[in-house]
């Protein structure tokens, strides 16, 4: 119970209460950008997630569960179009790149390929494909050096 109202709130007050918050939104939206390409989020990514989660964090227990939060919340905010869509997190995520080139570094591409194993539509497979190209050329293009 006290758990959960802790996660809750976590949560709704994020910017107020986690430290680097934007770094962990940003993360959230680049997994998003992954997970939402074909509409719903199966079994194997939730389970790839949760992994690529644990592993940014490490140790960090509840800072990895508020990223998967986070995800699931842009995702929900797609599905039922509250707000974002697809095209707009595309557009979030080239621009918070441009403004905070460091934000590269986010952008893990042997975690994001992680996710890319989930698929097996050829359509699906393809539109991940140029997802991971566009991050691809987010990081060659702002890239701290």
């Amino acid at each position: 119970m006290f758990k959960s109202l802790k996660r809750n709130i976590m949560k709704m007050f994020r910017e107020l209460l986690v430290y680097h918050h934007s770094s962990l939104e940003y993360r959230a939206k680049v997994l998003t950008l992954m997970i939402a390409s074909n509409g719903d989020v199966c079994e194997c990514e939730k389970q790839k997630l949760k992994e690529i989660a644990h592993s940014i964090y490490g140790d960090n227990h509840e800072r990895a569960e508020l990223l998967i939060d986070t995800v699931m919340e842009y995702h929900t905010k797609i599905i039922t179009n509250n707000g974002l869509n697809f095209e707009h997190l595309i557009q979030l995520v080239e621009k918070e790149t441009k403004e905070v080139p460091r934000f590269t570094a986010k952008i893990d591409m042997g975690l994001i390929m992680q996710l890319h194993e989930c698929m097996d539509s050829p359509d699906d497979i393809l539109f991940q494909r140029r997802i991971i190209e566009f991050l691809q050329g987010l990081k060659d293009e702002y890239g701290m050096v």
